[in-house]
C-alpha cells in the first residue's frame, strides 16, 4: 500500500508536527538522544547514516567523534528540522556532514556503504518497519552496527488514549506497539539476521502539571490507520472529557506522572 492517500496524509502530518517545533532542542531531547551514541562506540574515520535526524542532534555529536577522515549523512523530511540542524554545524563550522531533505523511509543507498546506521526515537513513525530494517542492513558494511531508540508501548499518553476510545468503540493500535517491548525489538533484529544484539533501557519519565497533562487535543498519529478522522466533532469532545477525567484521577501532589520508558538497540551485522 505504499504512497495511498492516507500514508501521505499521514507523512504530512508528521512533517508538519515537526516543522513546527521550531525550539525543539532541550535538555530532555538531547539527554535522550545521547545514549545511542555511546552504545555503538563510534570510531574516527567511520562512515554514519543518521536517519530521521531532525535537528542533528546525534549527527552533530558523530560527526565530532569521526573526525575529518569520518563522514557522516543525515536524512529528514522536515524542512524545519533540517533548517535548525543547518544553523548549528555551520556555528560549529563542521565540514564532514552532510544533510539531505528526503523521507527516511524511501532513501536509497549503495549496499555496504556505512560503518554505523542511526535512528534516534523514529523507527516507529515508519509505515514498516521490517523492510526499513532489512534495507539498513544491506546499508551497513560486514561487521557494520546499527543503533535505534525507541519508547515502550506503555510509554506516553498512548496506552490511555487506546483505553479511552475502547470505552467508546473505537480500536486503536499504539504506534510504539510494534517496538515496544525489548523482546520485540531484540526479535526484530535477529529475524533480519543482526547478531551480537544488546537491548538496554532508560527511564526519562517525569511529572506534568495537570494543565499540561489535560491538553490532548483528540489526535492520533499512526502510519497505517486512523479511526479517530472518522469521528464526529461531538464524539471527540466525549473523548477528550473522559480523558481529563481519567488524567484529573491520576494526579498527585508532583503532578501527573508521563511515563517514557526508553529503549535503545544496537546489532552488528
Amino acid at each position: 500500500m505504499h504512497n495511498s492517500q492516507y500514508e501521505q496524509q499521514y507523512k504530512q502530518e508528521v512533517i508538519n508536527f515537526f516543522n513546527s517545533r521550531t525550539s525543539y532542542d532541550n535538555d530532555y531531547t538531547i539527554r535522550r538522544a545521547l545514549p545511542l551514541l555511546d552504545l555503538v562506540q563510534l570510531q574516527k574515520g567511520q562512515k554514519v547514516l543518521d536517519l530521521a535526524t531532525g535537528t542533528g542532534i546525534i549527527a552533530i555529536a558523530a560527526t565530532q567523534i569521526v573526525g575529518s577522515e569520518g563522514k557522516v549523512i543525515g536524512v529528514d523530511f522536515s524542512s524545519g528540522m533540517l533548517e535548525q540542524a543547518r544553523r548549528k554545524i555551520e556555528e560549529l563550522g563542521l565540514q564532514n556532514i552532510e544533510l539531505i531533505e528526503a523521507d527516511a523511509e524511501y532513501i536509497n543507498f549503495n549496499d555496504e556503504s556505512f560503518d554505523v546506521i542511526l535512528c534516534s526515537t523514529a523507527i516507529v513513525y515508519f509505515t514498516d518497519i521490517p523492510d526499513a530494517l532489512r534495507k539498513w542492513y544491506r546499508f551497513l558494511k560486514k561487521g557494520g552496527v546499527i543503533g535505534f531508540s525507541c519508547c515502550s508501548q506503555e510509554s506516553c499518553e498512548a496506552p490511555l488514549i487506546v483505553e479511552v476510545c475502547a470505552n467508546h468503540g473505537i480500536s486503536l493500535t499504539n504506534i510504539n506497539e510494534p517496538t515496544g517491548t525489548p523482546e520485540k525489538c531484540h526479535n526484530l533484529l535477529r529475524e533480519i539476521g543482526f547478531q551480537d544484539i544488546k537491548v538496554n533501557t532508560q527511564q526519562f519519565g517525569f511529572y506534568r502539571s495537570l494543565e499540561q497533562a489535560r491538553e490532548w487535543n483528540g489526535g492520533w498519529f499512526h502510519p497505517r490507520e486512523n479511526p479517530l478522522l472518522q469521528v464526529s466533532a461531538e464524539q471527540r469532545s466525549e473523548l477528550k472529557a473522559e480523558y481529563c477525567k481519567r488524567i484529573e484521577a491520576m494526579a498527585t501532589e508532583q503532578g501527573v506522572w508521563y511515563e517514557n520508558m526508553t529503549i535503545f538497540v544496537t546489532g552488528r551485522k
